[in-house]
């Protein structure tokens, strides 16, 4: 399933990489270029333990992150609201 995830903090990028893990095509949307360029490197801008492994693992297949809202929410099937 495409899954839209929009904020890469805890919960919202936790919740990508899981999905990721299970097969899902997520993508990770943010405001800030900076953690979407470190995501789309396989390095998380939080620390979860084997977060960072879970990453590197889906950032080839599963995992991208973009700042560009619109186009990840109408690109997936469902879409994920997690920012504070």
């Amino acid at each position: 399933m495409k899954v839209s995830v929009v904020g890469t903090g805890y919960v919202g990028l936790v919740s990508g990489v899981c999905l990721a893990e299970k097969g899902h095509q997520v993508t990770c949307v943010d405001i800030d270029q900076s953690k979407v360029d470190k995501i789309n490197q396989g390095i998380p801008p939080i620390y979860e333990e084997g977060l960072e492994e879970l990453l590197k693992k889906n950032i080839q297949s599963n995992v991208k992150a973009t700042t560009d809202l619109r186009s990840a929410v109408m690109d997936s099937e469902i879409s994920l609201i997690a920012v504070g």
